[in-house]
Formats: structure tokens, sequence, C-alpha cells
């Protein structure tokens, strides 16, 4: 990793959260962009989102697995683990959020998060315009570790439901949302994460049954 990226990633983590869907997936598209081989790894999304952000961690870990990179096998799971390991530490009452190295050093093709950005953008500035600060009491303390938590039970039922066609999409659609709505502070957003969350426990038992 040359000094230049150190530096980067530096200023990323210090300039901020984004501020709504779009300014996400700005950071996203610059996240391995000094890396010189074409690849990007979790370590520079997760210097770019910053290390205390939950909401928009929680946000990108949905994110990616709705996009074209969820239907690349493991991903799911991947990202679920990431959930689970991020939302476990903000349940705990952590500040700031830890990821193994090994989980940190895995990396995907530069072109591949390019496109899957291109894809997302047009549905991303549509949502920018829908979502806006109310309900607000609904992305704070106590709720956003109620959030938390309903995150991690959607996150653990991902690696299942890799193998039912598209199914990882819809637990991916409640993370993403949840995120969504702490980014904006949108508890209305919260209220519709929380009713698709429900569809992913219901996908979840007919699946067993």
């Amino acid at each position: 990793m040359t000094a230049q990226t150190t530096d980067r990633k530096a200023q990323a983590s210090g300039s901020g959260e984004p501020g709504n869907l779009d300014d996400l997936l700005d950071r996203l598209a610059e996240a391995g962009r000094n890396e010189t081989d074409g690849k990007v790894s979790v370590d520079d999304i997760w210097h770019t989102i910053g290390q205390r952000s939950f909401g928009p961690l929680l946000l990108v870990a949905g994110l990616v697995v709705m996009t074209p990179l969820g239907g690349i096998p493991s991903v799911p799971t991947i990202f679920g683990v990431i959930v689970i390991l991020i939302a476990g530490q903000l349940l705990l009452g952590r500040k700031s959020f830890w990821l193994p190295g090994f989980l940190r050093r895995l990396r995907a093709d530069q072109d591949k998060l390019d496109k899957s950005i291109r894809v997302s953008r047009p549905v991303a500035r549509v949502i920018d315009r829908l979502i806006k600060p109310r309900l607000t009491w609904l992305t704070r303390p106590p709720w956003n570790r109620v959030i938390a938590g309903v995150s991690v039970a959607l996150a653990a039922i991902m690696p299942p439901l890799e193998l039912v066609p598209m199914g990882a999409a819809v637990p991916s659609a409640a993370i993403t949302a949840f995120g969504l709505a702490l980014v904006a502070h949108d508890g209305l957003l919260a209220l519709i994460a929380f009713a698709i969350s429900l569809g992913g426990f219901v996908l979840v038992g007919m699946q067993l049954l």
C-alpha cells in the first residue's frame, strides 16, 4: 500500500459521514482508485466510509449484496459476517468498529465495483429525493441498537438464502434500508425496513418448512 493511498484513507475517514446514497456511491467509486492492480479491498472501503460510521457501514454492506456483486458466490455470506461483526459491536457499546485482517484483505475487481455503482446510480438519485429527516427518534439511541439487533438476525439468514435465487436480496434490502435510515435520520424508512425484515424472516421460515 502506497503512502498516497494511506493519506487518501486518512482524509476520507475524517471527512464526515456521507449525507445520502449518491454521496456514498461517490465514495465507493474512489475507494480503490489509487491501487495499481485494479482491485479494491474491504479495507479500502472501510477507510473510505469511516470506522465510526455505523449507518454508512451498514448501508454499504447491504448495498453491495443488492448490486451485481451480490451474484458472486460467497459475497452475501462475507458481507453478512461483516454486518454481524459491526452491528454486534454497536450492541456492545463500542464507539468505533473493528474487523479482522482476513476480512479487510478480501478484494474484488474495481471494474465490477464500477459496474455495480453505475447500475445503482439512477435508483440512488430517485431514493435521495424521497428520504428526509422525520421520526428521527427512531434512528437514535436506544432504537439504533434495536436496528443493530435486527440487522444481526438478518445477516445470519443471508448464508442459507444464497441457495435460493435472489434470496439474499430480501435481507440485504432491509439492511440497506436500515443503513440509509440512519444516514438520513429517516424514521419512516426505518419502519419500512422493519417491515422488509419481517418478509426476510418469513422467507427463511418457508424454506425451512
